[in-house]
């Protein structure tokens, strides 16, 4: 989670996220068999600083066709001190949910993207013993579309990648009556939508999806409810792409 400053001073809360699915079955009992009291110890030594770094999953919590839990990682940075620079621990704690949804099995990490990336991976290396078991659920431009006419008049924001146009690179647009322009139209003829900013009718959430998965929200706090917000509209939308 983290505050975005809005224009008249004040801050919203924003909570990102991402995403996945796994690319090879496994059933959630078996998927809460393996994280089950996971934990790691790795010894970290830097001239004087000594520090025990731990890697673990702690709070499962299955549910039905949901096993959510916490990702609990320690790293170091490095910090100037007193003229010298000196190694200080640090803790990510991301929540995480997999889901089962017909035949496919979504992981959504709640953290932003890189984050959320290394994150996927090491649940791959402790699920499937490699990297790889846990892949990126991606959108097509065409269903990122579709996602942008269920709410036209509440997008805005779109940005278009893959452009054809000699020397340029990405197209964007702004603004409250963006779907009323011949612009948007146009954008779509010229590259590929690759993010859409848009209200959703249903839950009033402010939400940008990217074609990756990469989906935030720009007015919520609570990260159990973004987990309930990408059940209840961002699933169902990748499935549709996989059909």
């Amino acid at each position: 989670m983290s505050l975005t400053p809005l224009e008249n001073g004040a801050v919203c809360m924003v909570v990102a996220g991402k995403v996945f699915k796994l690319s090879e079955p496994l059933a959630l009992e078996e998927i809460a068999s393996r994280l089950e009291n996971y934990h790691f110890e790795e010894d970290y030594e830097e001239g004087d600083y000594k520090f025990t770094l731990l890697t673990e999953v702690v709070g499962l919590l299955p549910k039905k066709n949901t096993l959510s839990g916490v990702y609990s990682h320690d790293y170091v940075i490095h910090v100037f001190h007193r003229g010298k620079v000196a190694p200080l621990p640090r803790t990510v704690e991301a929540l995480f949910s997999f889901t089962q949804v017909e035949d496919i099995t979504f992981l959504t990490v709640v953290e932003k993207k890189r984050v959320a990336n290394f994150i996927a991976n090491k649940l791959s290396g402790i699920l499937f013993e490699k990297v790889g078991g846990i892949v990126e659920a991606r959108i097509p431009p065409e269903t990122l579309r579709e996602f942008h006419q269920k709410n036209p008049e509440d997008t805005k924001i779109t940005f278009f990648d893959n452009v054809d146009i000699p020397n340029v690179n990405k197209l964007s647009l702004y603004g409250p009556d963006l779907i009323n322009t011949s612009l948007f139209e146009d954008y779509t003829k010229h590259g590929d939508l690759w993010y859409v900013v848009a209200r959703s009718r249903e839950m009033g959430y402010v939400v940008g999806v990217t074609r990756d998965a990469s989906v935030t929200i720009f007015n919520l706090a609570d990260k159990n409810k973004y987990v309930e917000y990408v059940n209840k509209e961002i699933y169902p939308i990748i499935l549709t792409s996989t059909k």
